[in-house]
């Protein structure tokens, strides 16, 4: 047996790293009180609805990372910065009614809400591998249907080269935007981004549910995006706007750490993250001791074969 090292017991030793970044801002500092309405929120029950949809076949070969550790096994800075918090605190987001606005460079904009959705397009499951940026990673079979589908619907025009999205903007009851250092400094609402080809991609889907029911509050509840060859932090939660443009969006964590999260942020053990090495991942759920289990991290997350020629012009390192 390998002799296991502080790194590889401490689950939490990256997230402190990337959380340095922060603090050296002066953003946020080493302790935070939690607000009493939020304990308050903490104890709702999250009620998560059965969904009907076509199984996925192709990823059997994958073994699925137990589902409380999906669920419990979080980062949603917007309800708090350590893993555990969002499980105990997401239940303050308030998720229906809720309605996607779609805007920007289409013919048909629309503003559709989750119902529509959900009867306009039919449902699938997607067993994907998870890949953090933070060298944690997890095998999830989420349920929703193609971006691509949706992108149909509103008629993109020629202009249209990027779709930006946007997380909900709710302080009232979201505690991370109400209070800063709550959450983790970060400026929302959250925003992420893509190119048209990405969002075009079939692997690329809008997610409402994990384990054949809908997602949980902490999970992004009810609908995110899952572009499954990119780091975590691309595949936003809880999606209220969508935005399709000419010129490539401004995206939070590439705000706030550019020369360490960049606008692309495709899985790549080639390219090390400045402060920890991209080579491996650690597995949650694996079992072993301490529960701990190290793979060394696949080219695009496993996706090199269907999503490499995206990526053939560019300098991988310079487009990071």
């Amino acid at each position: 047996m390998d002799k296991l090292t502080e790194k590889d017991i401490t689950p939490e030793g990256i997230f402190h790293q990337r959380r340095k970044i922060i603090q050296a801002m002066g953003i946020i500092g080493t302790s935070v009180a939690v607000p009493s309405w939020v304990k308050a929120a903490a104890t709702e029950k999250d009620a998560r609805r059965p969904l009907d949809f076509i199984k996925d076949e192709s990823g059997q070969n994958l073994s699925l990372t137990p589902e409380n550790k999906v669920i419990g096994y979080n980062n949603f800075y917007e309800f708090g910065v350590p893993k555990e918090a969002p499980a105990k605190y997401a239940s303050s987001l308030k998720t229906d009614p809720w309605t996607i606005e779609i805007s920007g460079e289409v013919e048909n904009p629309v503003t559709i809400n989750m119902q529509q959705l959900l009867t306009q397009f039919p449902l699938e499951e997607r067993i994907y591998r998870l890949r953090c940026v933070e060298a944690w990673s997890m095998v999830v079979p989420w349920i929703g249907f193609e971006l691509n589908k949706l992108l149909a619907l509103v008629r993109p025009t020629r202009k249209a080269r990027f779709v930006e999205f946007e997380t909900i903007y709710d302080p009232d009851n979201i505690p991370g935007q109400k209070n800063i250092f709550f959450g983790g400094g970060l400026k929302y609402p959250y925003v992420e981004g893509l190119t048209m080809e990405e969002a075009m991609h079939p692997l690329t889907i809008m997610a409402v549910g994990l384990y054949g029911k809908t997602l949980s509050p902490q999970n992004g509840a009810p609908i995110r995006l899952v572009v499954p060859w990119k780091y975590g932090f691309k595949n936003i939660k809880s999606i209220a706007k969508i935005r399709l443009k000419e010129h490539r969006p401004q995206t939070t964590w590439n705000i706030l750490a550019p020369k360490e999260y960049g606008f692309y942020a495709n899985v790549n053990p080639k390219v090390d993250h400045p402060r920890w090495s991209q080579g491996s991942e650690r597995v949650i759920g694996g079992g072993g001791l301490f529960d701990i289990k190290r793979q060394p991290t696949l080219m695009f997350n496993g996706y090199e074969k269907e999503v490499g020629h995206l990526y053939a012009n560019l300098d991988l390192k310079e487009h990071f």
